[in-house]
């Protein structure tokens, strides 16, 4: 991504962490985190880096939701003008990669900072990191998910949520699984397979490509892929028909 498009990218990021602010459409999701974290860290959560294993594994529906609210703030008539303006859908699909993941380093942040105070006297600075790597590790897995299941991949509001919801809970629940498994897992028991740094690059490379899967989306890749199988579904009935039908 070239200079031109990088600004552009960081313009749409900036426009619609606006948008959201304006709407408030983040409110739900952040507030929903900051009560887990009350709960959480309150009273005696017990040494680090434990209690911040719940926190990250809430981080990751967190970071989906915020970024499918991100990708939906625009109807498809403001959507088409924006890709317009910024050269691409390349630049626009950025700009949301890049407001959900700056709402996922906030929240990753909060998180260790407030388990930091509740148990300070457990906390190293090696312990610190990996409660930061482990949080972004989630977080930025929820942001690859939130753009795949958001316009244009998943058009519709209500299939886009339960695809989400399905998947988080899917992959979130296994801890041999990287990024979020294997991230949770070391937080939580000291085991895992990459740690936790590697868990933040393979995140960072899961955002990459869902942006590319979601630029190919955005500029007709369901539909040439239709087109082309259109003559296999219309060959398909009557083959099935010679195949089982009455001799």
């Amino acid at each position: 991504m070239n200079r031109a498009r990088a600004a552009a990218a960081v313009a749409v990021a900036r426009m619609l962490g606006e948008d959201i602010a304006r709407s408030q459409r983040f409110l739900v999701p952040a507030l929903l985190f900051g009560v887990a974290l009350a709960v959480l860290f309150g009273g005696d959560p017990g040494p680090l880096p434990e209690p911040w294993a719940a926190s990250a594994l809430l981080l990751y529906p967190v970071g989906a939701w915020l970024t499918h609210s991100l990708a939906g703030t625009e109807d498809d008539v403001a959507r088409t003008v924006t890709v317009t303006a910024a050269g691409g859908g390349g630049p626009v699909v950025a700009g949301v990669a890049l407001a959900g993941a700056a709402g996922v380093v906030a929240l990753s942040v909060l998180a260790v900072l407030w388990g930091l105070v509740a148990a300070f006297a457990t906390a190293t600075p090696g312990l610190l990191l990996d409660g930061l790597f482990g949080h972004l590790a989630c977080g930025l897995s929820g942001v690859a998910v939130g753009l795949l299941c958001a316009r244009p991949v998943i058009r519709s509001l209500g299939w886009g949520l339960l695809t989400g919801l399905v998947f988080v809970v899917v992959t979130g629940t296994r801890s041999w699984l990287p990024p979020v498994g294997t991230a949770v897992a070391a937080l939580g028991s000291g085991r895992g397979g990459i740690g936790v740094f590697g868990d933040v690059l393979l995140a960072v490379v899961l955002v990459v490509v869902a942006c590319a899967l979601v630029v190919r989306c955005e500029q007709g890749w369901p539909d040439e892929w239709r087109d082309r199988l259109a003559p296999v579904r219309r060959r398909l009935p009557r083959a099935i028909r010679d195949r089982f039908g009455p001799e």
